[in-house]
């Protein structure tokens, strides 16, 4: 990616991962981005660095502006190594003496990362760096999504530059929304729900702080994905609404079989969902990745979950799904089990005790199958999705 000017003195110095296909978990079959921003001023200051491996593409996109040892500072909103993996060869090429400006516990993150000691600067909520012409601003994030997280404000161009918030993993020719259209927020909201769910109630109070501190903003620039220039408000929106983790008539039906008897169960409950008129999902482990399946969790009103017993137990895919959504924590959910088993069958209890856990909603003690559905076995699948249905609508 050569470096893009996106207001006058101000430029996206990131790179572009076209080949990531997975991020600690979450399929990113369209790749990222890691968005670094330069700021040229009377002082000259970088925003974030990249992953280590595109440190070269960083330091040529830096050069084509300035030479990089005339950088002043540097600010780190953030110390995971996708944002700061290239820090060091960074502050080798402009100086180890060079001010870096982080929150309190970024200071004590990065030292614990690259035990270097560079000249930290931590920063205060609302605290303000002159950069000349411009005034950065910085606001504590704690906890979006790690405890040092911070956002950078320039407050003359009203631009905020928001780490890790209201990102896309996608990496595409595009670099602003009004470049992509809407097609961008689905990837927005896969991005919220499989890293920013789980801080859903810290999202809503750094809007009060929004509030609080008075904030406009032309743009919004994540170091993930396109940058919001025409609609920031948008981003701003959905954030709000995925934060109050609201749902509609809904159901996703998460399974994986073993002898497509779970798959039998699994297409019957549906079609009673149907019957219902309620919108539902079917959504086979096998074929489609956890955070494709936890994307959809975050709207849907009722999750149902069934697996075959193996071993007197849930099957695996099934169990790291379970695990990965508990971490998410979604909230508002109504639950239901099923599943086949062949003479134990402990699979179901399993999973209801799962979700239990994560305090779902539970309404049947769940449907248990031996063996293959035959044809009673499939008309208790479908009033069992009925059943499902009904309590979607109440």
């Amino acid at each position: 990616m050569e470096p893009i000017e996106i207001a006058k003195g101000i430029y996206n110095v990131g790179a572009v991962d076209w080949n990531i296909r997975d991020f600690h978990g979450y399929s990113t079959h369209n790749g990222t981005t890691y968005n670094a921003f330069l700021i040229v001023d009377e002082k000259i200051v970088l925003i974030d660095t990249v992953k280590k491996p595109f440190f070269d593409q960083l330091i040529e996109n830096i050069s084509r502006i300035v030479d990089p040892r005339k950088i002043d500072y540097v600010i780190s909103n953030h110390t995971e190594m996708d944002h700061s993996g290239g820090l060091p060869r960074v502050m080798h090429r402009i100086g180890e003496d060079k001010p870096i400006y982080c929150s309190k516990i970024g200071e004590k993150n990065l030292a614990k990362h690259f035990s270097q000691k560079w000249n930290y600067q931590a920063v205060e909520n609302g605290g303000t760096l002159s950069l000349g012409r411009r005034t950065l601003q910085f606001l504590e994030t704690r906890m979006l999504h790690w405890p040092d997280s911070m956002f950078t404000y320039l407050v003359e161009d009203k631009i905020l530059f928001s780490s890790d918030g209201f990102g896309q993993h996608y990496a595409g020719p595009e670099k602003f929304d009004d470049q992509v259209g809407d097609a961008i927020m689905i990837h927005a909201k896969k991005y919220f729900a499989n890293i920013l769910l789980l801080y859903s109630a810290n999202v809503l109070k750094l809007m009060e702080t929004v509030n609080e501190f008075g904030l406009e903003f032309n743009m919004i620039c994540p170091d993930h994905g396109i940058i919001w220039r025409k609609d920031p408000k948008k981003i701003l929106d959905a954030y709000v609404e995925w934060s109050q983790q609201k749902s509609g008539q809904k159901v996703l039906v998460v399974y994986d079989t073993m002898w497509n008897s779970t798959e039998q169960m699994a297409e019957k409950i549906a079609e009673g969902v149907s019957r219902e008129g309620v919108e539902v999902r079917p959504m086979n482990l096998r074929h489609c990745h956890r955070s494709d399946v936890m994307t959809e969790v975050m709207d849907a009103r009722a999750v149902v979950i069934g697996s075959p017993t193996l071993n007197n137990n849930v099957f695996p895919t099934v169990s790291d799904f379970l695990t990965y959504m508990k971490g998410l924590k979604p909230k508002n959910k109504i639950g239901a089990v099923f599943g086949s088993y062949g003479w134990s069958g402990e699979a179901a209890g399993v999973i209801k005790s799962e979700l239990e856990g994560m305090k779902f909603t539970m309404i049947d003690p769940g449907l248990k199958i031996q063996y293959v559905p035959d044809q009673e076995g499939n008309e208790a699948c479908i009033e069992f999705g009925r059943k499902i249905g009904k309590a979607v609508k109440t």
